[in-house]
């Protein structure tokens, strides 16, 4: 009796040396499956990381990617520290023999005070940050270079460049287009007719709504040559689909001679689908 539970009792450490060694390489091909899933997906570090933003096209689009990158930021480390502090528990924590019980405990203080102080602090930290972004983005200073009034309706853009005296409007075959000089400020007063749409292009990591009976204003400043996708980012009807647009942003020369090929195609004016109003509205809430 005495050599069988010698025996058993000496085959019990490698039993549980088997069994952690089978739990570190299950850990092991999980990790490594994790990461084959993630490189065979093309993601890249960004994307992976931060769930990646478009790069900004704009001057004020780094407000916004900055602000998005450190949230991530803190949302990872709070992750973190929070998985770390759950698989600590649990492997000093755990159950040893079959009988234990672990302690019995109703509450700690400075830990419940802890938990509701640190969540607090960094919500806090993120509303400030928030708010203080958010009002650089949505200042409107008038130092525009040229002023463009954007007009959505049902179903389609009209762009009116109010300096220029000119504009461009999409048509059911084919979407408005939208043409900017790189590195001046634009400011966009956006109206419509009918109802509410929403001036959305994905590369300037911005919209607003576009309200009937009130005139939304923003500023940005496009910094990169290229062509952008735009549109309607409010279900605004039967052909919400439709409310598509193009974004080209050029040198100024261009610019200039897309302003002069309008005007030579009877666009001269600002558009008008006869339907806008700011009825409603204070005096000096029509242009802010």
């Amino acid at each position: 009796m005495r050599q069988s539970s010698d025996a058993c009792s000496s085959g019990a450490p490698d039993h549980q040396q088997s069994k952690r060694r089978r739990r570190v390489r299950a850990a092991g091909l999980g990790l490594g499956a994790l990461a084959i899933t993630l490189t065979a997906s093309g993601c890249t570090a960004n994307e992976i990381v931060f769930l990646d933003l478009p790069d900004p096209v704009t001057k004020e689009g780094l407000i916004t990617q900055n602000l998005w990158h450190g949230a991530w930021i803190a949302a990872w480390a709070v992750g973190l520290v929070t998985w770390g502090l759950m698989i600590w528990a649990a492997i000093v924590y755990r159950r040893r023999h079959k009988d234990d019980v672990p302690e019995q405990t109703k509450y700690n203080i400075p830990l419940e005070i802890l938990y509701t102080v640190v969540p607090l602090i960094m919500i806090l930290g993120l509303f400030f940050f928030t708010a203080r972004d958010q009002a650089e983005i949505l200042a409107v200073k008038n130092d525009q270079d040229i002023t463009v009034q954007v007009t959505a309706y049902r179903w389609n853009w009209a762009f009116s460049y109010l300096d220029q005296d000119a504009f461009s409007v999409g048509s059911p075959n084919k979407p408005a287009e939208l043409v900017l000089p790189v590195g001046e400020k634009v400011r966009f007063e956006l109206v419509s007719p009918d109802v509410i749409h929403s001036f959305w292009v994905p590369d300037f990591l911005f919209k607003m709504d576009v309200i009937p009976g009130k005139t939304n204003v923003f500023e940005l400043t496009p910094d990169k040559v290229g062509v952008y996708p735009g549109r309607c980012a409010e279900l605004c009807g039967v052909d919400h689909a439709r409310m598509l647009f193009t974004v080209r942003v050029v040198e100024k020369a261009e610019f200039d001679q897309f302003i002069a090929d309008q005007k030579a195609h009877g666009q001269s004016g600002v558009f008008d689908t006869g339907m806008t109003t700011d009825h409603g509205q204070m005096p000096d809430a029509r242009t802010t």
